[in-house]
C-alpha cells in the first residue's frame, strides 16, 4: 500500500484530499496543528497516523517524516496543502502578519518537502504543493497570502527541475474559489454573487474537486506531468481576479 502525507489534514482540502487516498487503498500521515480537530477527523479512519504539529517549526518537519517512515516505513507522495489567510490592504499588513503567513504557506511547504526528499527518491514520488489562484494573478487584499502563493508555485517549477533526476515529479494545484465552512462563513451574499458572475462556470468549487486533482497527480496515471501548475478554478483564471466587492 502506497503511503501519502497530507498536511493541513483536519478539515477542508486536505481532509477530502485524505479521505480520497484511503478510498484508492493508500496509507496516509495526517498532519495538522489543530491537534484536537486532528482527532476528531480520523477519529473512525483506518490506515491513518496523526501528526499534532507545526510546519513552521524545523523541528516539527524532522519529526513528520521522522513519524511517518517510522508508522509506514514508506513515503510514496507528499501533499503540501497547510496554509492560512490573512488578508488586508498592503498598508495595514505589518511584518509581523507577513510573516506568519510566509512561514507556514512557504517556509513550511520548502522545509517539509526538503525533509522528505530523500525518502521521495526511494520510492519515485511526488510532490503536490497546494498553491491558489490568488499567486497566478494578483487582487486585493492578499499582498501576503498571494505573494506567499506565488512563490510555492515556482518553488514547485524549482523542484521539478532538481528533483526529477531521481524520478520524483512535483507539481502545484491553484484552486479557485471553494465552498468551504470557512468560506462560506466570511464570504458575504455581495462577494459570493460576484464571484459567480466571474467564474466561467458560475459557481465555487468543492473541496472533493479539488482532491480529486491532487490525487491524480500523485498517481500513475500522471507519471509523466511534473513542473506543472494546475487551476482548478472553474475558469476563473482566465478571466481575471479582481472583484469590485473586495475592494474595502
Amino acid at each position: 500500500m502506497k503511503v501519502a502525507l497530507v498536511t493541513g489534514a483536519a478539515r477542508g482540502i486536505g481532509l477530502a484530499t485524505t479521505h480520497q487516498f484511503l478510498a484508492k487503498g493508500w496509507r496516509v500521515a495526517m498532519v495538522d496543528w489543530d491537534g484536537d480537530e486532528l482527532a476528531r477527523s480520523a477519529k473512525n479512519l483506518e490506515n491513518v497516523i496523526t501528526l499534532d504539529y507545526d510546519i513552521s517549526q524545523t523541528q516539527d518537519v524532522a519529526r513528520v517524516v521522522s513519524k511517518t517512515l517510522e508508522g509506514f516505513g514508506q513515503l510514496d507522495a507528499l501533499v503540501n496543502n497547510a496554509g492560512i489567510a490573512d488578508f488586508g490592504p498592503i498598508e495595514k499588513t505589518d511584518f509581523e502578519r507577513w510573516r506568519k503567513i510566509m512561514s507556514i504557506n512557504l517556509d513550511g511547504t520548502f522545509l517539509l518537502s526538503q525533509a522528505a526528499t530523500d525518502a521521495l527518491k526511494v520510492s519515485k514520488g511526488a510532490i503536490v504543493n497546494i498553491g491558489s489562484i490568488s499567486g497566478l494573478r494578483a487582487s486585493t487584499l492578499r499582498v501576503a497570502y498571494g505573494t506567499s502563493k506565488a512563490a510555492v508555485i515556482h518553488l514547485t517549477k524549482q523542484q521539478a527541475a532538481e528533483l526529477g533526476e531521481y524520478g520524483i515529479r512535483a507539481n502545484c494545484v491553484c484552486p479557485g474559489p471553494v465552498r468551504t465552512k470557512l468560506a462560506m462563513a466570511v464570504h458575504t451574499q455581495e462577494i459570493i454573487d460576484s464571484y459567480h458572475d466571474a467564474i466561467p462556470l458560475n459557481r465555487y468549487g468543492s473541496e472533493d474537486e479539488i482532491a480529486s486533482v491532487i490525487t491524480f497527480l500523485c498517481s500513475e496515471e500522471a507519471s509523466y506531468v511534473t513542473g506543472q501548475i494546475i487551476a482548478s478554478d472553474g475558469g476563473f483564471e482566465s478571466t481575471g481576479v479582481g472583484l469590485p466587492a473586495l475592494r474595502t
